[in-house]
């Protein structure tokens, strides 16, 4: 019993260190038993079982040569033996013999693997009596490999053996062929060996699309270098970090599609630019929306560090919307300051210091005085007949107007001379220019700035009465002064 249990034990282990017998695995055990059967003088034994059963047991050993050709060592002990009813012979036989075997269509894909054999081999037949040892020359005959799983195979086979002796069955001389014997066998046959496997990655190289270089079973042996489950073959990004997420490419996941890897994306499902590492700024300002406490700001607007527009002169209006971004305003004026309070903003304001009237660009209102003291200059400033000199009678007059304007700083005062039509126009255009710059010289003379003032002559171009009267023609005649601020 113990011997059955140990014979088991050794089953049970070669089925699983062994495959059919392939390029891949070129060694092969076989655990064999049959019957033996004789021809010779005693009779014609051969497929006739009614003449005695003689059995044997038998291991093998083969090694694959090609999938069309393999060599295999045999060896087998056992009885051989017949009975013509009247003559009969038993002996104990040990059987050797070294053959090649050709496989018809090989076992390599196949589950079915017919084939022939022919070898020479060597017997020993022994009795109480005698030991007879003789040549098996030839050994030849047929059979078939049946792949039961990948790990084991059944083998069945008849094994025709030629003695080059005739004494083996007591008989010499009955016959003119010499003692030959059929064995009929089935047997289990064990496959073993180490496929080559140049590249040392347990895929053997004729199922390695990559046998050179070390790589995976799920790649059919290629590699994976960056290990993201995608071969270096079509690996498109092949330094991908190990245990980064990759597309079917072998590239890095970017979920938003910002060209910004997930895993280098610190908002990966919102597209962003790579300067705020994949987040985005929505408003172009160059401060991410998340740091961004100003986000709409529009296109081109210049920002602080917290992504608000810049307010230079600190006033609350944006330097965008601020006319006058430099200095302190007021939003009614965008941005822009009134320091005199008069509702005009400093910008468009010629009297930017005093109160003054829109009327007036911001300057106060002429003071009627002063409009009293210009009115009666229209016709007070006399002059020489036909000459630019000022009449000594106009001096008080033109007085008055210095004491104004030295009173009146933010005046500017334009001076215009006129004439009637007496005379060509030229030298009436000629003469109204000369009586205005005499004018403005005086008062130049008399401590008025020259850069306030400005003289102008219109000629008889802009009469006020008609000039066919003596009276209009007086009138016509004049000099006049406009405040400009």
């Amino acid at each position: 019993m113990k011997k059955l249990s140990a014979l088991c034990l050794i089953f049970i282990a070669l089925a699983f260190i062994s495959n059919a017998q392939t390029e891949d695995r070129k060694w092969s055990i076989g655990i064999h038993g049959g019957l033996n059967q004789y021809n010779g003088d005693l009779g014609f034994g051969f497929y006739r079982f009614d003449k005695g059963l003689y059995g044997f047991g038998q291991l093998s050993f083969s090694r694959y040569i090609n999938r069309f050709l393999d060599v295999s060592l045999v060896g087998n002990y056992g009885t051989m033996g017949y009975s013509n009813g009247v003559k009969s012979f038993k002996n104990n036989m040990l059987h050797l013999n070294l053959n090649f075997r050709l496989k018809f269509i090989g076992n390599d894909k196949h589950k079915v693997s017919p084939y022939i054999f022919a070898g020479l081999g060597y017997m020993n037949f022994r009795t109480t009596a005698r030991s007879i040892n003789n040549a098996a020359r030839p050994v030849c005959g047929f059979g078939a490999t049946f792949r039961l799983a990948p790990v084991i195979s059944l083998q069945l086979q008849e094994s025709f053996i030629f003695s080059d002796y005739d004494k083996v069955d007591g008989q010499v001389g009955w016959k003119r062929y010499n003692d030959n014997y059929l064995q009929h066998s089935l047997g289990v046959l064990f496959n073993f060996g180490k496929a080559k496997d140049t590249d040392k990655d347990g895929i053997p190289d004729k199922k390695d699309k990559c046998p050179t270089v070390f790589g995976l079973a799920q790649f059919d042996g290629c590699p994976d270098t960056d290990k993201d489950g995608v071969a270096d073959a079509t690996d498109q990004c092949p330094g991908t970090p190990e245990g980064v997420k990759v597309d079917a490419k072998g590239c890095p996941l970017d979920t938003d599609g910002d060209g910004i890897a997930d895993y280098l994306d610190k908002c990966p499902d919102v597209k962003g630019i790579a300067k705020f590492e994949g987040c985005p700024d929505t408003d172009n300002d160059g401060v991410a929306d998340a740091d961004d406490q100003c986000p709409n700001t529009p296109a081109n607007v210049k920002v602080d560090t917290k992504g608000c527009p810049l307010d230079t002169d600190g006033d609350g209006i944006a330097d965008y919307l601020d006319k006058c971004p430099d200095i302190k305003g007021l939003a009614q004026f965008d941005g822009c300051p009134d320091k005199d309070g008069d509702g005009i903003p400093d910008y468009l304001d010629k009297c930017p210091d005093v109160k003054g009237i829109p009327e007036n660009k911001g300057c106060p209102e002429v003071k009627a005085e002063v409009k009293e003291v210009f009115r009666k200059a229209l016709q007070g400033i006399q002059f020489e007949t036909a000459k630019d000199v000022i009449r000594p009678v106009s001096f008080p007059i033109l007085d008055n107007v210095v004491t104004i304007m030295k009173e009146n700083k933010e005046y500017n005062l334009l001076i215009n001379g006129h004439t009637d039509n007496v005379g060509n126009d030229e030298s009436n255009m000629d003469l109204s220019n000369r009586r205005a710059a005499s004018v403005k010289k005086y008062l130049i003379e008399h401590g008025v700035e020259a850069t306030r003032l400005k003289s102008f002559g219109y000629g008889e171009t802009k009469p006020v009465d008609d000039n066919n009267t003596t009276a209009g023609r007086a009138k016509n005649r004049r000099v006049e002064f406009v405040v400009e601020f």
